[in-house]
């Protein structure tokens, strides 16, 4: 299992990035996919997932802000982050569960992360 992330960088609040996390070893619709963030001296929380099946699930601080879609064609999972809030700063990881549903116990691959930056 191989996990490539890419597409982080420095914006303006109220902007927009979309990373993307290309997957190898396993399609990615055959996984839990999730997207995580940690914040400086903060611990590392799930933001966004997709299960094998497709459904969706949010943390509450990014609900209708950001999308979690992926491509099998391409074997890659996004994360679109629109309307960004300074406190979206933080170094983003692409993972891999070991289940097909995210709403049971997964076990996580994990990607090398993509540092996101929001200024005010």
């Amino acid at each position: 299992v191989q996990l490539v992330e890419s597409g982080g960088g420095s914006v303006q609040a109220g902007g927009s990035l979309r990373l993307s996390c290309l997957a190898s070893g396993f399609p990615v619709t055959s996984r839990c996919m999730g997207w995580f963030r940690q914040a400086p001296g903060k611990e590392r929380d799930g933001t966004a997932f997709i299960a094998s099946a497709g459904k969706t699930t949010y943390a509450n601080s990014v609900k209708g802000r950001f999308t979690v879609s992926r491509d099998s064609t391409k074997n890659t999972l996004y994360l679109q982050m629109d309307s960004l809030k300074p406190e979206d700063t933080a170094i983003y990881y692409c993972a891999a569960g070991s289940a097909d549903r995210c709403s049971v116990y997964n076990t996580w691959d994990w990607g090398q992360g993509t540092q996101v930056t929001v200024s005010s």
